[in-house]
């Protein structure tokens, strides 16, 4: 279509110039200027509709790749483990996902359709110029344009470096309006209103002043087109006019090459366009690849897919962050009988979450094995080994659907009954039924609307119902009062019939009708037993089961 397209464009020209040399020369009949002029608009509107043709199927594959890469950049963020969150910023890599991929997107589209079609019609019609008409008239014409290809060098290079700016200008922008959104309690809490406020409006100044000048250095390629083009112009109809004068050439040749030079302004307009919408696409891409391309903290190499079964064991682990010295972990063994529940304490710094982080696969231990069954945790593919594990974190995450929707998350497709069953289970269905649309009512982004104590209730209602064979709870019941923990243990014990559960509390009540019970001192496992073992041990366990009993005794006066 494109080919059609340029040769019916640079064929337009000819047959007008073959016209006026015709009409000079007297030969034209009435009848046969309206079958020339009949042509000529057929040929127009074969250009109309070849064009938006293979445009539409252009444009399509842009858009394509838009998708793809959006895709592809979720898909890596969500393999990424917390040592890649903990160097970015979240409005960061939301700009890569919206302007950034824009940008690519429009020199996808945008600037390969205006290249493909430009590239071709300048050919075309240089080669009607000087093989169709006259070769001197097509060599003066293009002596302005050498020097139209160094302004564009210069601009094309400083529209590059204003895009890149202007695009991490946007990114910083985009993350003061997150963490600004994300943390607004805290900002009205604080009176720290105006001090945002006058933050965001340097950001916004910066972004825009980077965005301006972008734009001002594109604005520079039309000049320099209009100048090669009214110079051409010139030299064109100098040279031409005293070829006709001298009967070296015809009027309906000189007419044609005035028009092909006509032409050329679309070429010209054209190679500013795509100049500027590449680099823009150039600048997002040097932000966008680094991201896609980097390694994933945690390899998905694993290759079973069948549903782990069987006693977790951790036997001689090792684990240190890369930015602390002394490590979280040290030879830690530990195994987690299948139907068992094992409670796990500690002072605070412990490495009791980094146990639970391991166990994730969140990150990988450094020495050591962890065993899930006859098999190794990397052994199993990652969405497998998750899809498995029930996780409460201690400051769980919910999303802004309705708190029905955020139950059932890990199973769509639950019943209304089966959701109000778990929801009873985590000592939450009566709180929900006093709110004013019960399990329809929204909670809001991050769970804005509820307390701690009820977004933890949730978040265990929500691991309960997709009754997968391992329960981790990471302190999920610290913003929950002692009564109401009860409730939830006492629930737990029958609903954990098969499941094998780590529970992680720094209030030992949690854990004093645990199976086993693993104190955790300074990433060492330093005490293990039964409730009453390790009080007769009377180590730190016993001292601070002591002292929880005794500021309990106190609370009740």
């Amino acid at each position: 279509m494109l080919f059609t397209v340029g040769t019916l464009t640079v064929w337009i020209p000819r047959r007008v110039g073959h016209l006026v040399d015709e009409m000079v020369a007297g030969r034209l009949t009435d009848t046969l200027i309206l079958q020339q002029l009949g042509i000529l608009l057929l040929m127009g509107v074969a250009i109309y509709f070849l064009r938006v043709g293979w445009r539409m199927q252009l444009f399509v594959a842009s858009y394509q790749l838009g998708v793809h890469l959006r895709t592809e950049l979720y898909k890596r963020l969500c393999l990424q483990g917390p040592d890649f969150f903990q160097q970015q910023r979240t409005g960061d890599l939301m700009a890569l996902g919206t302007n950034d991929a824009d940008a690519i997107e429009l020199a996808a589209g945008e600037a390969m359709l205006a290249g493909f079609d430009g590239t071709l019609t300048l050919v075309m019609v240089l080669a009607m110029m000087f093989l169709g008409v006259d070769w001197r008239l097509a060599l003066i014409a293009l002596l302005p344009f050498p020097f139209m290809a160094l302004a564009f060098k210069r601009i094309t290079q400083q529209v590059h470096d204003a895009s890149h700016e202007a695009l991490t200008c946007f990114s910083q922008l985009n993350g003061q309006v997150q963490e600004s959104l994300a943390g607004v309690r805290t900002v009205r809490a604080l009176g720290l209103e105006s001090r945002n406020a006058s933050q965001f409006a340097v950001l916004a100044e910066q972004a825009a002043d980077a965005s301006l000048r972008a734009q001002r250095w594109e604005a520079g390629y039309e000049p320099a087109v209009g100048l090669a083009l009214t110079t051409a112009g010139f030299l064109t109809l100098s040279l031409g006019g005293y070829l006709v004068w001298h009967a070296q050439m015809s009027i309906g040749s000189l007419t044609s090459f005035t028009m092909y030079l006509g032409q050329l302004i679309w070429p010209m307009f054209a190679a500013g366009w795509v100049l500027s919408l590449v680099e823009r696409g150039r600048a997002a891409w040097r932000r966008l690849e680094p991201v896609l391309g980097l390694p994933l903290s945690i390899e998905d190499a694993g290759t079973i897919t069948t549903p782990p079964h069987g006693s977790v064991q951790f036997s001689d682990v090792h684990f240190a962050y890369s930015e602390q010295a002394q490590a979280a972990l040290q030879g830690v063994s530990l195994t987690l009988k299948q139907g068992t529940t094992v409670g796990l304490v500690g002072p605070t710094g412990s490495g009791k979450s980094t146990l639970i982080r391991l166990l994730l696969r969140q990150y990988a231990a450094q020495q050591g094995s962890i065993n899930w069954g006859e098999h190794q945790l990397s052994d199993y593919r990652l969405e497998n080994l998750r899809g498995h594990i029930s996780w409460v974190a201690q400051e769980p995450f919910l999303f802004s659907a309705s708190v029905a929707a955020n139950i059932a998350l890990g199973k769509p497709d639950a019943t209304q009954v089966e959701i109000e069953q778990a929801a009873q289970l985590a000592a939450v269905h009566d709180d929900i039924l006093r709110f004013p649309l019960g399990y329809d009512t929204p909670v809001g982004e991050r769970g804005v609307t509820l307390s701690g104590g009820q977004r933890q209730r949730v978040a265990i209602a929500r691991a309960l119902l997709t009754n997968s064979p391992l329960l981790l709870l990471d302190d999920a019941l610290s913003a929950v009062d002692t009564g109401t923990q009860t409730s939830i243990l006492q629930h737990l014990r029958g609903a954990r019939v098969g499941r094998s559960v780590l529970l992680v509390s720094h209030r030992l009540s949690a854990v004093a009708d645990a199976d086993n019970i693993v104190v955790l001192r300074h990433g060492k496992i330093t005490e293990q037993g039964t409730h009453v073992s390790l009080l007769e041990q009377d180590g730190w366990y016993a001292s601070q089961w002591r002292y929880q009993q005794l500021e309990a005794a106190l609370d009740e006066l």
